[in-house]
C-alpha cells in the first residue's frame, strides 16, 4: 500500500485570494504603455508604433551604413563587471558633481535637434523632466524650442546650451548672449559637425521641414492620427536660430554650419561666455591634449551619435585613452550609444565624469511625451542604483577601472 505524501484538501476561496491578487486596471492608454515598458528599447518600440516612419527614422538612424552607432553600441554591451562581494551597501549615492554643478543623476539630457518633431511637447518636456530629476537640460541650436522657453520649463535647475559656429557669425553671438542672460550655466561649443553627415534614412524617407507629404507618408501616417492632430493643432514649428526652414535637414545643416571654423572661434566664445565652456565632439586623444592646454573646462567624447562621419572612433573606447592623459586637467564627459544605467556606470567606471543621452530620451518622449519622457529618466535611474548595488559600491567615486573589463570584437593592426 502506497501512502500519500501530500495530504490534499477542498480549494478555499479565502486563501485562494491570499496568493492571486487581481491588479487593479489602469484604464489611462498612455499609462498603461509606459508602465510596462521595462527597458529603453521597450520605449524605442512603443515610440516606432506611435511615430510616423521618417521623423521615426531621423531620430533612430545614424550616418551612412550607420556602423559607427552599431560599434557604439556593441561597446557598452562587451562590457564585463567585476562586483565586490560582502560589503554592506543598502542605499547608493547617484549624486555628482560636473562642470561646476550638482547632478542628481550621473546622466542629463544631451542636445536633439528638430524635438518637437517627435512629439509637440519637445523640449519642455525634457527640460521640465530634468528639472523634476535633478539632472541638466542641454538645448541644441536646432532645438524647437527657444532659449527662453527652456528656461521657463527648468527655472531653477542647470539648463546648457550646445552651440553651433554658423556661416553667419552674428547669429551664434546673439545665441550665445541670450543663454548667458538666461542663466544658462555651460556652453557646449560643438566641434564635429563642419558639414552634415550623410544620412540616408531621412534622404530615403524624403525626411524635410516642414515635412513634405507623399503618397507613402500619407500611408504611413494613417495608422497614426493622433501624432499628426497634435502637429497641426499645436503651434507652428519654430527653431532657436535658423529662419529658414526649407529643404532636407542635410540642406538645412549645410547651410547653417560652416567648415572654417577654429581654435580662433573657440576663443572669441571663450571671451564673450560667462559659464563653464565644453567643447563637444573630441574624438582623439591629440585634440584632447589641446584643448586641455588651452584650458577649456571640459570636453565630451563623441562622434554626434554615429551621425556624422560613419566608421569615427567608438567614444566609450577612447575614454580610457583620454582619461590618462588628461583626467587630470578637465573634467570628460562621454555620449552616443547609450541605452542602459549600466553603460553609464561603465563610463563613470572608466573615468567619465559625466554621460548625456540622447536618443533614449528622445524614444520615451515620442512614446508618450512628459510622461514618457520621466519613465526613460525612471528606467535609467533604477537600473543605475541596481548596478552599484550588484557592484557592491556606495556612491560614484567608488567605481573604478578595476570594476570592468572592455571586451573587445576587433582589435587595430598596429602599422
Amino acid at each position: 500500500m502506497v501512502t500519500a505524501l501530500v495530504q490534499r484538501q477542498i480549494p478555499r476561496p479565502a486563501e485562494i485570494l491570499e496568493l492571486a491578487k487581481f491588479k487593479k486596471p489602469q484604464l489611462n492608454g498612455r499609462r498603461r504603455r509606459l508602465a510596462e515598458a521595462l527597458t529603453i528599447h521597450d520605449l524605442r518600440d512603443i515610440a516606432r508604433r506611435r511615430t510616423p516612419r521618417a521623423v521615426f527614422d531621423y531620430t533612430d538612424g545614424a550616418a551612412e551604413g550607420e556602423l559607427s552607432l552599431a560599434r557604439a553600441r556593441q561597446a557598452f554591451e562587451d562590457v564585463e563587471f567585476h562586483p565586490s562581494i560582502l560589503r554592506s551597501v543598502p542605499e547608493v549615492n547617484t549624486g555628482t558633481t560636473v562642470f561646476g554643478g550638482f547632478s542628481a543623476l550621473p546622466f542629463g539630457i544631451a542636445p536633439t535637434g528638430f524635438t518637437r518633431l517627435m512629439h509637440t511637447e519637445g523640449e519642455s518636456a525634457g527640460a521640465g523632466a530634468a528639472a523634476a530629476a535633478g539632472i541638466p537640460f542641454t538645448l541644441s541650436t536646432l532645438g524647437t524650442a527657444s532659449i527662453e522657453t527652456v528656461k521657463a520649463a527648468n527655472p531653477a535647475g542647470r539648463n546648457w546650451f550646445q552651440l553651433y559656429v554658423m556661416r553667419d557669425r552674428e547669429i551664434s553671438y546673439g545665441l550665445v548672449r541670450r543663454a548667458a542672460e538666461a542663466g544658462f550655466d555651460t556652453l557646449f561649443f560643438t566641434v564635429d559637425t563642419p558639414v552634415a553627415g550623410a544620412r540616408l534614412r531621412d534622404k530615403r524617407n524624403g525626411f524635410s521641414i516642414p515635412p513634405q507629404l507623399t503618397p507613402t507618408t500619407v500611408l504611413n501616417t494613417l495608422p497614426r492620427p493622433r501624432w499628426w492632430w497634435d502637429f497641426l493643432t499645436t503651434p507652428k514649428l519654430e527653431f532657436a536660430s535658423l529662419t529658414s526652414t526649407g529643404g532636407t535637414v542635410g540642406e538645412l545643416l549645410d547651410s547653417a554650419m560652416d567648415p572654417s571654423i577654429g581654435y580662433e572661434d573657440l576663443a572669441v566664445i571663450r571671451e564673450m561666455w560667462p559659464g563653464r565652456l565644453v567643447v563637444k565632439g573630441v574624438q582623439n586623444v591629440e585634440d584632447a591634449k589641446t584643448l586641455a592646454d588651452l584650458g577649456v573646462d571640459g570636453i565630451v567624447l563623441s562622434n554626434h551619435g554615429g551621425r556624422q562621419l560613419d566608421r569615427a572612433p567608438v567614444p566609450f573606447h577612447l575614454l580610457p585613452k583620454v582619461v590618462k592623459e588628461v583626467g587630470t586637467d578637465m573634467e570628460i564627459a562621454i555620449d552616443t550609444g547609450i541605452m542602459h544605467g549600466a553603460d553609464i556606470v561603465a563610463a563613470v567606471a572608466l573615468g567619465a565624469r559625466f554621460t548625456l543621452v540622447g536618443r533614449a530620451y528622445l524614444y520615451g518622449l515620442m512614446a508618450g511625451g512628459r510622461e514618457g519622457v520621466d519613465r526613460a529618466v525612471h528606467i535609467l535611474s533604477d537600473q543605475i542604483v541596481r548596478t552599484m548595488k550588484l557592484l557592491q559600491v556606495s556612491c560614484l567615486e567608488e567605481l573604478t577601472p578595476r570594476h570592468v573589463t572592455q571586451l573587445t570584437r576587433t582589435t587595430p593592426l598596429l602599422p
